[in-house]
């Protein structure tokens, strides 16, 4: 069974590239009928919170992305993680190293001026397993891996790149553990991967180095490492790497701004997956569609305007009964009935649910109209609203096909300098529903108190 997994560290709220990392992850075990876990991996004391962890299960549930079993925490397998290292010792493969800041740092100059890679020079893994514990009872020190070498290689199964050979003569001995005692991401993400019985694992290939050291660590303990697919990364609009000051929006900033769950969805399903119909609209229906291979390898930029567009459409589809709730917080004493038939009129016209208050007067004929409004009324003239007035009271019913037949009669107008003014009076909008929709939601007293308040603010 194919079993995928969504690991954020609880140090922050989920943004953009949280979600392209849970989202891919969720729509590969969905696709194959496999499993979802989340799992926190927590072991970064200083800065891990508890309400972090429950922002990011909030925020993975309003996005509908569920996993499957308990949530994990990999704080709770650190005593296996110390027994794995304590085995990578004993085999020769982590060894204790006591050098200082200062002495990296001139080493790491050395090999520059000599033209070779800044990589850990190896002093400290001749030191014998007794010397080795009996300076560790005084001096401070690391844990690295014995990976360098001067043959073999490591091998990254890659589902979007074929197999990636890693020389060992050019990997690095990286530090497992810190000095403070705390691990690093490498150990704790390999063991905690093979513990959960991760089969597939889909991540950017800025961890590609990452899953080279992670392979050798699990098949050094006799683990089978997973099948990595290491996609392009998420760049912002501007091209550089995506992050809060290049416009990576957290969920619940999106959240709070109305954006609808399933947009954000469909503008990161289809970033760098070209194959997605435009008619697939539910998560599962993307997991049907989706295929893993045509994820792309190169860098991919968000776009905002993407994500908003699919707001709209979803908007524009959105059940009125849906819609209404959305509106009551602009229009809390609109009785619901009423509210219902506004959500009718105006869906179609909005992009987001806050452009609604841009069509306020049409429930309140208190609102008044801006001034490019007037503007439009002041060029129309007093004559031609008081003429318009006129025939509407004289008409029976709302028709409003036959009140502007009637109009254009009587003034010789027709097309904009016709239907604008009175959608500007009765809307205080240039724009928006179809006229006859209005006026049949207004209803003939709501026609004739919008034109005598028009006519009385043009007066003044």
């Amino acid at each position: 069974m194919v079993v995928t997994r969504f690991a954020p560290s609880p140090t922050g709220m989920l943004h953009l590239g949280n979600v392209r990392t849970a989202l891919l992850n969720w729509l590969y075990a969905h696709r194959h009928g496999g499993r979802f876990l989340l799992r926190f991996e927590d072991t970064d004391r200083d800065r891990s919170e508890a309400h972090y962890i429950d922002a990011i299960e909030k925020d993975l549930v309003w996005l509908g992305l569920d996993w499957d079993g308990e949530v994990l925490f990999q704080s709770a397998h650190h005593k296996k993680h110390l027994r794995v290292l304590q085995q990578l010792a004993e085999q020769g493969d982590a060894y204790r190293c006591f050098c200082s800041e200062n002495q990296l740092s001139l080493d790491r100059k050395l090999a520059t001026s000599r033209g070779l890679p800044s990589r850990y020079s190896g002093r400290c893994k001749a030191i014998s397993s007794e010397e080795s514990a009996q300076r560790a009872e005084s001096e401070p020190f690391v844990w690295r891996l014995a990976i360098h070498g001067n043959e073999g290689e490591v091998v990254v199964r890659d589902a979007l790149r074929s197999d990636v050979h890693f020389s060992r003569v050019d990997m690095d001995d990286p530090v497992v553990v810190r000095s403070d005692g705390t691990f690093t991401f490498l150990l704790p993400n390999a063991v905690d991967d093979a513990m959960d019985g991760i089969t597939h694992t889909m991540r950017g290939d800025d961890h590609l180095t990452n899953s080279a050291y992670q392979v050798w660590l699990l098949e050094r303990l006799g683990y089978v490492a997973p099948v990595y697919f290491h996609h392009g990364l998420l760049l912002g609009e501007d091209g550089a790497k995506l992050s809060k000051r290049t416009g990576s929006h957290s969920v619940e900033a999106l959240r709070e701004e109305g954006l609808f769950p399933e947009a954000l969805l469909q503008a990161m399903a289809r970033l760098g997956h070209p194959n997605i119909p435009e008619d697939c609209l539910t998560t599962s229906e993307l997991a049907a569609y989706f295929s893993a291979e045509y994820i792309s390898t190169s860098s991919v930029r968000w776009s905002d305007e993407q994500m908003w567009r699919w707001h709209a459409r979803f908007l524009h589809t959105l059940d009125p009964t849906r819609l209404a709730p959305l509106l009551k917080p602009f229009f809390p004493d609109l009785p619901d009935e009423r509210l219902l038939a506004f959500a009718t009129l105006v869906e179609g016209n909005l992009s987001r649910v806050e452009e609604v208050k841009g069509y306020a007067r049409i429930v309140d004929d208190g609102v008044p109209i801006g001034d490019e409004g007037m503007q439009v009324i002041r060029e129309s003239g007093a004559g031609f609203l008081r003429s318009a007035l006129n025939i509407w009271r004289a008409l029976e019913g709302d028709d409003w096909k036959a009140w502007s037949v009637a109009l254009k009669e009587q003034s010789g107008r027709k097309g904009r300098q016709l239907f604008l003014p009175l959608r500007v009076a009765l809307t205080g909008m240039q724009h928006g529903p179809e006229m006859s929709h209005v006026v049949s939601f207004l209803g003939r007293e709501g026609v004739i108190v919008r034109l005598e308040n028009v006519l009385e603010r043009a007066g003044s």
